[in-house]
């Protein structure tokens, strides 16, 4: 398996040769993409057709918890499982400055294909189908820019789904007292902007 790894880390990864072009284009995925996750969830839930928002903060609230669960066995997984780096065993080419702490699961790919899965479960196929392609472009960058082996990316990818079965189970528990508490805190928090019409209440 760490032969196939690090065979599939090296047909990816950039040399000092690529075209700069496209290594701006990876960096731009690799590092700057990843702000779609907190972005689409604050708009999700402060604005859209008002018939929808309540299905919109539902998907919301279970996209949160299922990053928390992700996020949380990623963190115990590098604690399991170690791994360093490409750059940090002296392979390959690393064009984007990342300290050498453990690389697996990504914390990235984690991140976003929880939140792809997460709506292609329980929002729109075609919602959850961009995501995924967004979340195979950064995958692919930070592999490309010599910072995550292939196997971290596919880790992430598994612990996304872990975090979508374990939020849907959870849901189930205790969602409906989640999204009254949360939705009663924000009313009290943004009673003003909802008064004003900027936000949706």
């Amino acid at each position: 398996m760490e032969s196939l790894n690090s065979t599939l880390f090296l047909w990816i990864n950039a040399t000092p040769h690529s075209p700069d072009w496209l290594i701006s284009l990876a960096t731009f995925f690799a590092r700057d993409m990843i702000a779609i996750v907190p972005g689409l969830i604050i708009a999700l839930w402060l604005w859209g057709p008002r018939e929808e928002v309540s299905v919109q903060r539902v998907l919301v609230l279970k996209t949160s918890i299922a990053l928390v669960y992700a996020m949380t066995i990623a963190w115990c997984l590098s604690l399991l499982f170690p791994h360093p780096r490409p750059f940090a065993i002296g392979l390959g080419y690393q064009l984007l400055p990342h300290i050498a702490n453990d690389s697996f699961p990504s914390d990235h790919g984690t991140a976003i294909f929880t939140f792809a899965l997460a709506f292609l479960c329980w929002h729109r196929r075609w919602s959850g189908s961009l995501l995924l392609a967004i979340g195979i472009a950064i995958a692919w960058s930070r592999i490309y820019l010599g910072i995550h082996w292939p196997l971290d990316m596919l880790g992430g990818l598994l612990v996304g789904g872990l975090g979508c079965l374990f939020s849907h189970m959870a849901w189930q528990l205790y969602g409906n007292a989640v999204l009254q508490h949360c939705a009663s805190l924000y009313r009290l928090i943004f009673a003003i902007p909802i008064r004003k019409g900027w936000v949706r209440g």
